[in-house]
């Protein structure tokens, strides 16, 4: 049976109020935007280029493990683009004229993102190649013998790619993005700097050895970040004074049982399990799968990444294997 977590990388699409608390969290601009000071650096010139020229800026394919901001860049990026911005997920776009209706309804300059762009059907895909190289729209009206094509001007517009699995694009749509970035894991003090921001804009007073212990329980992520620092305030309001210190940060995170690697009830029950019925052979993840009750793509793209991170999950090509550091935490030596 699948385990509830606190601190999974999705964005929980099902909660509007976290949805809403979400948004008013993110950074609009650079300045306001911490870490990922690579990234920033090679995009500010990308755009500070296009405005020098008065052209639309390349395409941007943003890659890299859930949770890490690349909605939040794409957003950025408008912003300091003075653009319009045009957001929707592959999996939205269900057929070839969904999209054509998108394209034909933007205008000069905007920015087009789409999340989880590996997601697109081929033949949506395929619409995207003329459109993101020439401005382009091909069409095929009629059917059979009296089909014909028909070529659409486009505005000049950017698109901004996101996806957690840049391995599962094809090739030709991924050639197309004249910048491909990803988006590496934070650090430390990163995230404090993140969780004591989120704080002001939450109206909530933690001190800075709090954010801190916060932040070493967030996998090095803003999103789950961000979303423990909103259950310890709860706690914090129900428990105490309103204000997180160490002793409430430590109570609360103790009651989530999130431990201080930042791994959860999920993460130490899915290794376990390994363990107790694999131990050190290869398990392969639809098996992984099984045992936990996730979906594989859950675990390939929510639980692995962090603990592959960590050093307490190596792939192979036969599977996953659980290394000695995670049988060392877990007491399963």
């Amino acid at each position: 049976m699948a385990i509830e977590r606190v601190i999974d990388t999705s964005l929980h699409e099902d909660d509007n109020e976290e949805r809403a608390v979400e948004f008013s969290l993110r950074p609009t601009n650079f300045d306001e935007y911490i870490g990922q000071r690579r990234l920033k650096t090679n995009l500010k010139l990308a755009i500070d280029a296009a405005k020098k020229r008065g052209d639309v800026m390349d395409h941007v394919l943003l890659y890299g493990p859930p949770g890490l901001g690349k909605t939040t860049m794409a957003g950025v990026i408008a912003h300091e683009m003075n653009a319009n911005f045009r957001a929707t997920s592959a999996p939205s776009i269900e057929k070839a004229g969904d999209l054509a209706s998108i394209l034909t309804n933007l205008t000069d300059g905007d920015i087009l993102f789409i999340d989880e762009i590996h997601r697109l059907r081929r033949a949506v895909e395929e619409i995207l190649y003329s459109a993101m190289e020439d401005y382009k729209l091909d069409i095929v009206i009629g059917k059979g013998p009296a089909a014909r094509s028909v070529k659409l001007d486009l505005p000049r517009f950017t698109l901004i790619g996101a996806t957690t699995q840049a391995g599962n694009l094809a090739g030709p749509l991924r050639d197309r993005f004249g910048h491909s970035y990803r988006l590496e894991y934070y650090a430390d003090g990163d995230i404090q700097q993140i969780i004591e921001r989120s704080a002001k804009i939450l109206d909530t007073k933690i001190d800075a050895d709090a954010a801190r212990l916060l932040a070493t329980r967030s996998r090095l992520t803003p999103r789950i970040a961000n979303r423990l620092l909103k259950r310890v305030r709860d706690y914090a309001d129900v428990n105490g004074d309103g204000i997180v210190d160490v002793p409430t940060a430590k109570k609360a995170l103790d009651m989530l049982e999130i431990d201080e690697l930042g791994l959860d009830p999920a993460d130490r029950n899915m290794l376990t399990l390994m363990i107790e019925k694999y131990g050190d052979k290869p398990v392969g993840l639809n098996t992984i799968a099984a045992l936990t009750g996730d979906e594989a793509s859950t675990i390939e793209d929510y639980l692995e990444p962090f603990l592959i991170q960590l050093g307490m999950l190596q792939r192979t090509p036969r599977g996953r294997v659980v290394t000695d550091l995670a049988k060392k935490h877990l007491g399963l030596e």
